[in-house]
């Protein structure tokens, strides 16, 4: 009779870091099915859920595929087959990785919404033996959209789940030192490629719905105290905050970035550098938005020069950054 108890893996951390998404590919199903995870979340949209089931896919899920492929094959990295945003997620939890330099930290990135799933990622590293979770939304400065949807997922794959680790869920870093340090050296970097001088920097945040800040949500806050503190680290050139991305006839966070480079020209701002703070890795938002769609705008409406700070990305400086949050919140093992 065999007593030998099968061998268990344990005395691990496993570090996770989710980012919001992507769709496998730049086809018309893989961005429907994203797109319907995505906008079928109720913290990100919030409207009675039987109207909005019969709007979404009567009609968002029918027609804004062909619109969102469309943006995303401008921006697809063709000879990685992915989007910008899995790439430098996949970099980023690599260097970690690297960073910390311990076989019993174990580091692994997710999605919000598309793969590899937070649920997939959770049971990978359990099988790994991790004990110990540390989740780190890539989303500095808190909403309940981003930050909260991604607890919501964690904790409810934890709820299905005979193991329970002990976990650690790291919060909004909109003022962390080492991150506002890495925007400004990033916007240093940028100022020394090119050869004219910005009239203004635009901070471009994602917008959410003026409503869900009425209702307390902080986000706003959280946009404003960053570009607050990156003014006092970089004080050369006026920094000024706008809110991109809106989606739907509500009003959102103003001002809209859209309508600012639209009108900056005519205000006298015609060498214009644009950053966008709150989001950990380039991705269509970016690429195809700010630096194709929004240059586009702001020279038509009269602008001279143009360009965009790329994201944190896998820079160094980032890694460094990521390396420090963690280490703030890991159980030594």
């Amino acid at each position: 009779m065999n007593n030998k108890h099968p061998e268990v893996k344990y005395g691990k951390t496993g570090i996770l870091l989710i980012n919001l998404g992507t769709p496998d590919s730049t086809g018309w199903w893989d961005i429907r099915k994203y797109l319907k995870e995505f906008l079928s979340d109720r913290r990100v949209i919030e409207v009675n859920p039987f109207i909005w089931k019969i709007i979404l896919n009567l009609f968002i899920l029918t027609f804004r595929p062909s619109k969102t492929a469309k943006a995303y094959k401008e921006i697809w990295m063709k000879d990685k087959n992915m989007s910008p945003l899995r790439h430098y997620t996949i970099m980023q939890s690599q260097k970690l990785s690297e960073k910390l330099n311990n076989k019993n930290k174990i580091v692994e990135y997710a999605m919000r919404y598309g793969s590899p799933s937070i649920r997939s990622k959770i049971d990978e590293l359990k099988d790994k033996g991790c004990e110990n979770l540390v989740i780190l939304p890539l989303y500095p400065q808190y909403a309940a959209a981003t930050t909260a949807t991604v607890c919501d997922e964690v904790y409810k794959t934890l709820m299905q789940m005979r193991w329970q680790p002990s976990l650690q869920i790291i919060p909004h870093y909109e003022s962390e030192p080492l991150y506002i340090k890495a925007l400004a050296k990033s916007i240093q970097k940028k100022l020394s490629k090119i050869n004219w001088k910005p009239d203004l920097i635009l901070a471009s945040y994602h917008g959410i719905p003026k409503k869900y800040f009425d209702k307390g949500d902080p986000y706003q806050c959280y946009c404003q105290k960053t570009s607050r503190l990156l003014s006092e680290s970089y004080t050369d050139i006026k920094i000024m905050t706008t809110f991109q991305s809106r989606f739907g006839p509500q009003e959102w966070l103003q001002p809209y970035t859209d309508k600012t480079l639209e009108s900056l020209p005519n205000e006298g701002v015609k060498n214009l550098l644009v950053i966008c703070p709150g989001f950990s890795s380039d991705c269509v938002e970016t690429l195809e938005e700010i630096s194709i769609q929004g240059k586009e705008s702001f020279l038509k409406a009269g602008g001279l020069n143009f360009d965009t700070v790329p994201c944190l990305n896998d820079d160094p400086d980032h890694i460094d950054l990521l390396n420090h949050l963690v280490n703030k919140y890991i159980i030594n093992s």
